[in-house]
């Protein structure tokens, strides 16, 4: 074992000597990434769960027939050719599918309907060894921006005239339409915001939030231009576009030569929306800057159980995706928006 490369082990549970499970333990000192198939004819639950806790690739009961025998091997040696195989073949099909719905004249709800294939096929294929997909998808993306470009430029101006649902939701409707009727049910609601998490890293880091929370919906809603965070981010906060900002409240806004401070005042501009729209309710609000931040938040959990709405704003993925054109360091970590997305923490 220790000289030799082994593509998969099945592994006998009750042999002379040493168990199944003893030996599966020295293998995984050995050789901690290497598949092992436990064969038993045992039912009992403790071995299958001290089995499948001594993290095996897969799990037989006596008696074995060949066909069992195949599939372990294809889940487990020719798992990646299938997969390449098969989502290659996937996406070809829906490749003619998004391309002749690029063509058409597409609503908002469409184009969300767009990018969310689009995000899906570029997780399916990062997982595949196929590189010409790679370098189909990036001209589809491509063709999807410029497509995009001119529907907002057709479209963007009207929908300051339009209600919702004839218009996307902006950056300055989230709280008021999102996070309010969530307390008018009478719900605590905690506010988490990751500035500069695309849709691609939320989905990627979402399967860590299904261990603790289930996510009943993801409704995505379209930045205001400029999207820079001085702009779209305290407009989302204030419920105002960036010229009202300024007008009503000049002391919160800096001019845009202000490089270090632009969003100092979100925690003002958020309570001066509820206080706008007559709302009473306790706010707890925290901004984190640094990753290691475990104890401010330990220490502020009291307060943030007491209050009816909890905010707080994470700036670390920003300042990466920041560092990516500063750091030379980054720039080989993270060369392109793909590697940022499923390098740096597989981390709207």
């Amino acid at each position: 074992m220790k000289d030799s490369y082994y593509d998969i082990i099945f592994l006998d549970e009750n042999m002379p000597g040493m168990t199944g499970l003893e030996t599966l333990t020295q293998i995984k000192t050995l050789s901690p990434n290497v598949p092992v198939v436990m064969i038993t004819k045992s039912e009992e639950e403790n071995i299958m769960d001290e089995a499948v806790g001594s993290k095996i690739a897969d799990y037989l009961i006596k008696p074995v027939n060949p066909k069992q025998i195949l599939l372990t091997l294809k889940k487990n040696i020719d798992q990646k050719r299938l997969v390449t195989q098969q989502t290659t073949s996937a996406y070809q099909v829906q490749f003619g599918k998004i391309g002749m719905q690029l063509n058409d004249r597409l609503n908002y709800t469409e184009w969300i309907d767009i990018y969310k294939k689009l995000v899906h096929w570029e997780i399916e294929l990062s997982q595949s060894d196929d590189s010409g997909m790679d370098e189909i998808l990036a001209m589809q993306k491509e063709d999807a921006n410029n497509a995009f470009f001119k529907f907002i430029k057709d479209n963007y101006l009207d929908w300051f005239q339009q209600e919702i649902g004839d218009r996307p939701l902006l950056s300055p409707d989230i709280f008021k339409h999102k996070i309010f009727p969530l307390l008018d049910g009478g719900k605590k609601v905690f506010v988490l915001v990751i500035d500069n998490l695309r849709f691609d890293q939320w989905r990627t880091i979402n399967k860590v939030f299904d261990g603790y929370f289930r996510t009943e919906s993801e409704d995505l809603y379209f930045g205001i231009l400029p999207t820079a965070t001085m702009y779209a981010r305290n407009a989302m906060f204030a419920g105002l576009m960036p010229s009202e900002i300024e007008k009503l409240y000049p002391e919160y806004w800096d001019d845009d030569d202000n490089e270090g401070n632009k969003n100092r005042f979100e925690e003002q501009l958020l309570r001066k929306q509820m206080a706008r729209l007559g709302r009473k309710e306790k706010l707890y609000f925290d901004k984190v800057s640094g990753m290691r931040m475990e104890r401010r938040i330990s220490d502020n959990l009291s307060s943030i159980l007491e209050s009816d709405l909890s905010v707080m704003v994470f700036n670390f993925v920003d300042m990466i995706s920041h560092a990516r054109t500063e750091m030379d360091m980054i720039k080989e970590l993270a060369s392109d928006e793909k590697s940022i997305s499923f390098a740096n923490f597989e981390l709207v």
